[in-house]
Parts: structure tokens; C-alpha cells; sequence
């Protein structure tokens, strides 16, 4: 098989095993507080992951440049076997994490395989070691500690707000082009009504399910359902970027040939990572949502709002965090909110265990498959 056939297929497949691990750092907090079962979960981070990888194409340049030409000096000649030397380390690094259940960052594991595969091709000095410790290392060490910090300071606030607003909603009534406020007890107030419509809202409270109004309501699930869609576009954001940007490996410029071949990465990255999250994200959610800690909606909700929050403002700086890393630590942090025991410190044992193996794993990985290929071609 010509290598350049091989190469893009590979990046497919990268970009399916990472939708196959990573589509449950933003729905397992829909799944884990109730809000809504594991399908339609799978089905919403899905989509949202796919808007996300379709706009990293246009938003994420900066990351694209960190992972085609920021890990290798910038004289040296790529040999051909090199990227899908990473690729498969990296690829089957996640998968195996994926069919096992543990949640590893395709972030790390890519990282790792660029490390090794390049210290066996080029040897210590054909790496920008600069690059690696400040763009690459230092966000991957930090964003644990951040998103576990910011959680400490975000979920006291959504609590709060939580607390006002629960057995509250607000119903849209398109047919009297008002906005009208329901509490628990059934009460409602009109927030905004178009003038010259007729009956005013609140004198027809038979035509609701809650209060005599009809339409579609906007609840604390509601703002759940809304975190964990930005959360999941914020992936797609992050993670698509760096899968495509090995097209580009060891270019000096950074930059497509044509818009035409640069569409066509994004387009077939987008697809694999939602055929891997609708198909295969299952098994992840799982232990996401059931084994590290009960979660109610405002604790969900703090999770996400903390996991997306650093993952869009990373990916816009072309700094890769670890939406794993993110996503996990956050929810790790919810828990300790409600004290130690409400933390199952076995599930968090074997995903630290995974989190520190997968930067020598998949550099393993990498270099035999170098190796591998470069006998066969």
C-alpha cells in the first residue's frame, strides 16, 4: 500500500479511537446525574463533537502548526515512515483503552508517540525540546490541577444558582411570542410579551403541562444539556486539529497545499470521530458516569462548565490540554466536594495508573512500528 494512502487512512482511524474514548468527558455527567439515558447521550456529544472537528478547521490554526512543525527541527527531511509510525502507536494505544474501559488522553498518548518515534529517527537533537516542555508538557502537567482548582470555585457558584432555580423553568410560547417563568408550586409570571397579540399569557393557565402554558420550557436540565454540548465542541476543537496536523508533519510553513486537501482532513477527521463516539463511546461513559462518584445536575453541570471552559480557551492558544485529564479531574473534584468517601479511589488508582503509561506505551509502540516499517518499505 502506497504510504500516503496509508498515512490518511490511519489518521481515520486515530480520529475513530479517539471518538471512541473521548465522546464521554462531556456526556457522563448527562448520564451520571439522570438527566438522560447512555443513547441519546452518545448521540448528543456525537454531534456536537463533529460541529466542533468541522470548526477546528477554520479556528484552530495555531494548534495545527504546534503538531506539524513544532516538535522537530525544521532542517530535517521526514522520512516517509514517520507519521504512520505515530499514527499507529497512538492508535492502538486508544483503542486498547477504549475496549478496557479507562479514559486516556489521545493528546498524551500522541505526544508520546511523536517523542519516541522521533528519538529513534533523529536522535535527543532533532527534537525543539523548548516547544515540547512550554507548548506541550507544561499544559499537559497543569490542566489537571486547574480544572480540579477551578471546580473547587465553580461549583459553590452553581450550587447557589441551582438552588434558585429549582422547580423553576421558563416557557416559550410562540404562539403569544412570550417568555413566562414557572416556579414548583405552578405559579407564573410573564417575563416578555409582544404587544398587540390578544390575551394576555398569564390568564389562560390551563394550556400547560406545569402551570397552563405550553411551549418549550428552559430548566437547570436544560443548562445541563447546553454545557454538555459545548463541552463536546470544545473537544472536537482540541482534539481534531492535532489528528489532522500529522498530514502536515515536518513542514516548515505549517500551512495546506490547497483549501481542497485541507477540507477533506477536517471532513474525514469529523466523520471518524463520530462514527467512534456513536459506535464505540459506550463502554468509557460508563465508568465516567457510575465508578468515580454520584453526581447530581448542578455538580454535572459545574463539571462540564469547568472541563470546556479550559479547553476552549487552551485550544484557542494552541496549548493542548487533555480534555481526559480536564474532564476527569473536574468530576474527581466534585466529589471531594462532598467529602472523601463519595470518591471510588480504585476507579481514580487505574486511571492515574493509565494516565502515567501512556506517554512510554505509545512511544513503545511508535518506534517498533517505525521500525516495522521502515524494513518494509
Amino acid at each position: 500500500m502506497d504510504l500516503s494512502v496509508l498515512t490518511f487512512l490511519l489518521i481515520l482511524m486515530l480520529a475513530f479511537a479517539n471518538g471512541t474514548n473521548d465522546v464521554s468527558k462531556a456526556i457522563a455527567t448527562l448520564v451520571g446525574s439522570g438527566v438522560t439515558n447512555y443513547r441519546t447521550a452518545i448521540a448528543w456529544g456525537t454531534f456536537w463533537t463533529m460541529v466542533g472537528a468541522a470548526v477546528a478547521a477554520s479556528v484552530a490554526t495555531a494548534m495545527v502548526k504546534t503538531f506539524s512543525s513544532g516538535f522537530f527541527q525544521p532542517d530535517l527531511v521526514i522520512p516517509s515512515t514517520l507519521t504512520p509510525a505515530i499514527l499507529s502507536g497512538t492508535c492502538l494505544w486508544v483503542l486498547f483503552a477504549s475496549m478496557t474501559g479507562l479514559p486516556v488522553s489521545t493528546t498524551h498518548a500522541l505526544t508520546g508517540s511523536l517523542i519516541g518515534a522521533g528519538l529513534l529517527a533523529f536522535g535527543s537533537e532533532g527534537l525543539i525540546w523548548a516547544t515540547l516542555s512550554k507548548k506541550i508538557a507544561l499544559p499537559l502537567l497543569l490542566s489537571p490541577f486547574l480544572a480540579f482548582g477551578l471546580s473547587f470555585f465553580i461549583h459553590p457558584l452553581i450550587k447557589s444558582i441551582a438552588k434558585r432555580w429549582e422547580g423553576l423553568c421558563i416557557c416559550v410560547m410562540p404562539s403569544h411570542r412570550a417568555l413566562v417563568t414557572i416556579d414548583a408550586q405552578g405559579c407564573t409570571r410573564t417575563l416578555f410579551q409582544a404587544g398587540n397579540i390578544g390575551v394576555p399569557v398569564a390568564s389562560v393557565p390551563s394550556q400547560c403541562d406545569r402551570a397552563g402554558l405550553s411551549g418549550p420550557t428552559l430548566g437547570l436540565d436544560s443548562i445541563h444539556w447546553l454545557s454538555s454540548g459545548l463541552t463536546s465542541l470544545a473537544r472536537g476543537i482540541n482534539d481534531a486539529p492535532k489528528i489532522a496536523a500529522m498530514l502536515l508533519l515536518g513542514s516548515s510553513a505549517a500551512s495546506w497545499p490547497s483549501q481542497a486537501l485541507q477540507v477533506l482532513a477536517f471532513a474525514g477527521v469529523a466523520t471518524a470521530m463520530g462514527i467512534g463516539s456513536y459506535w464505540g463511546g459506550r463502554r468509557v461513559t460508563e465508568v465516567l458516569a457510575e465508578k468515580v462518584t454520584e453526581m447530581n445536575h448542578a455538580e454535572g453541570l459545574s463539571a462540564n462548565l469547568t472541563a470546556s471552559s479550559l479547553v476552549l480557551v487552551s485550544g484557542t492558544f494552541g496549548l493542548p490540554v487533555s480534555t481526559t485529564h480536564v474532564s476527569s479531574s473536574a468530576i474527581i473534584g466534585i466529589g471531594l466536594l462532598r467529602g472523601r468517601s463519595s470518591v471510588r479511589w480504585a476507579t481514580v488508582r487505574d486511571m492515574v495508573l493509565a494516565w502515567i503509561v501512556t506517554l512510554p506505551v505509545a512511544a513503545i509502540l511508535a518506534c517498533l512500528t517505525y521500525l516495522l516499517l521502515s524494513r518494509a518499505y
